[in-house]
């Protein structure tokens, strides 16, 4: 545990300043938010690719999608703590670099890049004082972890199923068409092409049902066994 999270805390600032330091060697003509933009990049790159090759690994080792464990699936949450706090700061230095030919104060450029980023620093800051409580300190049996369960059920309803008829809906009233007929004022390879899109999400959805059900069912089937 400690010891992810100091190669985390390690790995994530030290790849940065290896990357902008290459960069100033390597490009003496790029300016400093030229390097910091492109080391940012290559940063985030990175944690995308272990984020997603730690996912594949979990999703083939596990048989039981809802009741599946693997060690990596908990050392990685604190491998994710440092690149959440290194990340809200490149967010803020790439900030910094791009409006300091402005002469702005500290404080005004603080407060632009809460205003910018607000969803961003939000998600951040859910996953450090939220998320990752809840994963580490087993605490599926309290209030919070169970709201936080229903915050995700409805808000994965709402962006990644409502989100086509939505679709559907905004096209029709665009086009003076009924939600029912814009299915077939639309080109065939639309559907379709929305229907494989949608297929998985409703899969999905379905899972976090059934781990939600379990979730409320089991003080209750304790109690009556």
């Amino acid at each position: 545990m400690l010891l992810t999270l100091a190669w985390g805390a390690l790995f994530f600032p030290g790849l940065f300043a290896l990357c902008t330091w290459a960069l100033r060697r390597s490009q003496p003509g790029w300016s400093r938010t030229d390097r910091v933009m492109i080391s940012t990049r290559l940063v985030s790159s990175v944690h995308a690719a272990l984020a997603t090759g730690s996912g594949i690994v979990i999703v083939r080792s596990c048989d039981d999608v809802i009741t599946g464990r693997h060690w990596l699936a908990r050392e990685y949450v604190w491998f994710l703590i440092p690149y959440m706090i290194y990340d809200s700061y490149a967010m803020y230095l790439c900030e910094w670099c791009r409006t300091r030919d402005q002469n702005r104060a500290p404080s005004l450029t603080l407060r632009n890049f809460l205003s910018r980023n607000r969803l961003m620093i939000t998600h951040h800051a859910v996953i450090l004082f939220v998320l990752v409580p809840v994963a580490q300190l087993k605490q599926q049996h309290t209030l919070l972890y169970k709201v936080n369960g229903i915050l995700t059920l409805a808000t994965f309803f709402s962006c990644r199923i409502l989100l086509f008829p939505f679709m559907y809906w905004s096209y029709g009233r665009q086009q003076g068409l009924s939600l029912l007929q814009v299915p077939f004022s639309i080109p065939f390879y639309c559907n379709v092409a929305n229907a494989f899109l949608i297929a998985p999400q409703i899969y999905w959805f379905c899972l976090l049902c059934r781990k939600a059900v379990r979730l409320f069912d089991t003080p209750q089937a304790k109690k009556d066994g």
